[in-house]
């Protein structure tokens, strides 16, 4: 029984050890694992922040040189605090006023400390040292662009840029004589392209000039393209009468073209001959305005003459003088010739009634006519009275140089001229119309 016993007491001592061994083992294997055994220098980092890139284990460089790793990381509130376990055969090179930075290892990788020397160096760092973290310009910079950094890789995926990268890697892998010369090209282009900056960038001013020019218009445009709706919505309403027009207009066309076909050389002609025409009417067009406009005050004046719209008094006289004849016109003696060259004049208007019109300021026009001319020195006033005959109204009661007394007096002239009333002309009015009036009428 004893025997028993004491071999089963053996077993479990013998269990037991095992399990001691292995645990020794393991707990052993952690300790290699984690440098428990590996002799270092126990200093510490205390940083603002650090980061999710920095983990326990990461590389503390000087230099590029590897002179530790990270034991812990820790935060302490405002800051956070490392734990960096540096060899003690790199101590010697590490002076106590050292700096550090956390900086990436690569644009994706994970974070490191790279510890900066400074220009004076200290005593060499021991165990129980703190370290700063670097705060030079260059480093608060370069913190800054790493940070912002970090945004834009969250935004672009990495892994999908990494992959761009590697396949535009493997696209120009054996072709960097190639790229060399591309780039040697570009370069080229730029050098030519270089003393035309000055203009390009006097053409963007311009062009900045006028899109102020357009956005200050654009009301106005707007305001017209929205008129213009108006005007298509207008043409869109008459659109059947637009092509009616059309259509007439392209009859016309046809029958214009027709027409200048068949007369192009009737149309040279004339075009030919009356040039010298043109030529005239152009020289004496300065004087159309005044000739038009003197006509225009003489209506008037010949209405009054007439007795449009008019009343004549009474009168109990006509006289009527009938001018001597200049004989008929003889070809070849009385053929007119235009001799006067003095170009458009504006004489000065009509002469008041019953003053004898007085030749222009350079003298009377040469027209060549052989007739005797009229005297040199004429009187200021007509030879003999010039009064209408005629008044309000006649003795009958109507009304003087109307049609109904020009009716009367073609009934009354009719018999003694032997004619139908028709048929009588028209100065009968004007010889017998004072004597049916009972005024005198003296012929000289």
């Amino acid at each position: 029984m004893r025997r028993e016993l004491w071999q089963r007491l053996r077993y479990q001592v013998l269990g037991l050890a095992f399990l001691l061994v292995a645990a020794l083992f393991i707990a052993s294997t952690l300790a290699v694992y984690n440098k428990a055994f590996t002799p270092v220098t126990m200093v510490k980092l205390e940083t603002d922040r650090v980061g999710s890139q920095l983990r326990t284990g990461g590389d503390v460089k000087v230099r590029g040189m590897l002179v530790g790793e990270v034991r812990s990381v820790l935060a302490k509130g405002d800051h956070a605090e490392l734990e960096l376990a540096l060899d003690p055969d790199k101590t010697a090179v590490i002076p106590a006023n050292v700096s550090a930075r956390l900086l990436p290892k690569t644009l994706f990788g994970e974070r490191y400390v790279a510890l900066q020397l400074p220009e004076r160096k200290d005593r060499p760092i021991k165990a129980g040292d703190v370290i700063p973290q670097d705060r030079s310009s260059a480093a608060i910079e370069l913190q800054k662009v790493l940070d912002d950094v970090m945004p834009l890789l969250q935004a672009v995926q990495p892994e999908k840029l990494s992959s761009t990268l590697t396949a535009v890697a493997t696209a120009l892998d054996g072709r960097g004589k190639q790229l060399g010369h591309t780039l040697a090209g570009l370069s080229d282009y730029l050098g030519k392209l270089n003393p035309s900056l000055p203009d390009i960038k006097a053409d963007i001013t311009g062009l900045a000039n006028v899109a102020n020019t357009y956005d200050k218009a654009a009301p106005d445009l707007l305001q017209a393209l929205s008129d213009l709706t108006t005007t298509s919505r207008t043409i869109v309403d008459q659109r059947d009468r637009l092509s009616d027009l059309y259509a007439t207009v392209t009859a016309a066309s046809v029958d214009l073209t027709n027409f200048l076909q068949v007369n192009e050389d009737n149309l040279i002609r004339l075009t030919t001959a009356i040039q010298p025409t043109l030529d005239v009417l152009a020289k004496y067009a300065p004087e159309y305005p005044c000739l038009l406009r003197q006509l225009a005050e003489s209506v008037p004046r010949a209405e009054l003459a007439f007795g449009k719209g008019t009343a004549h008094p009474e009168v109990s006289r006509v006289t009527i003088e009938f001018a001597a004849s200049r004989g008929k016109y003889l070809p070849g003696v009385d053929e007119p010739k235009y001799e006067d060259k003095r170009g458009p004049r504006c004489y000065p208007s009509v002469p008041k009634p019953g003053v004898w019109p007085q030749y222009p300021p350079d003298g009377a026009i040469k027209d060549g006519s052989s007739k005797p001319a009229p005297p040199k020195n004429p009187p200021e006033t007509l030879p003999g009275p010039i009064t209408a005959g005629g008044g309000a109204v006649g003795g009958g009661g109507t009304i003087v140089g109307s049609a109904y007394e020009e009716d009367l007096i073609d009934l009354l002239a009719s018999p003694a001229l032997g004619t139908s009333p028709g048929d009588v002309p028209g100065w009968a009015g004007l010889l017998v119309g004072p004597l049916y009036r009972g005024a005198e009428v003296e012929l000289k």
